[in-house]
């Protein structure tokens, strides 16, 4: 059975994030979203790492939710890179999907801890 470590995974994804905003060239219009994609991409393993330590149920679907707010975030600025930068749409498009697949996976892990509160409340 293959263990996933999403931590690492979501570290991974800001790293990429991080080569990727470097390589995008210094215009007035790529300044803001370079900053953005920076800002909300790295945002995620960070937050993941603070709901892996959370103090309590609640807290702990708080960040996971903000984890699950970032990444989305972060697809939307990467589309807009690939309207502003056509040649970089493929990298893009690339970080778009792990960023969509890490929306994906922290929308189950909320569902799931929503309906385990169900279960204990009975």
């Amino acid at each position: 059975m293959t263990k996933f470590d999403l931590e690492e995974r979501t570290a991974k994804f800001g790293e990429e994030i991080i080569k990727f905003t470097k390589s995008i060239s210094e215009t007035s219009i790529n300044k803001s979203i370079k900053s953005q994609i920076t800002r909300s991409g790295t945002s995620v393993g960070a937050n993941y790492c603070e709901a892996d330590n959370a103090e309590s149920k609640k807290d702990f679907k708080h960040k996971i939710g903000i984890c699950k707010k970032e990444s989305r975030e972060t697809m939307h600025w990467l589309r807009m890179t690939a309207i502003a930068i056509p040649e970089q749409k493929d990298e893009a498009r690339m970080l778009w999907k792990e960023a969509k697949e890490l929306n994906l996976i922290f929308n189950a892990i909320i569902h799931s801890a929503n309906r385990s509160n169900k279960i204990t409340n009975i």
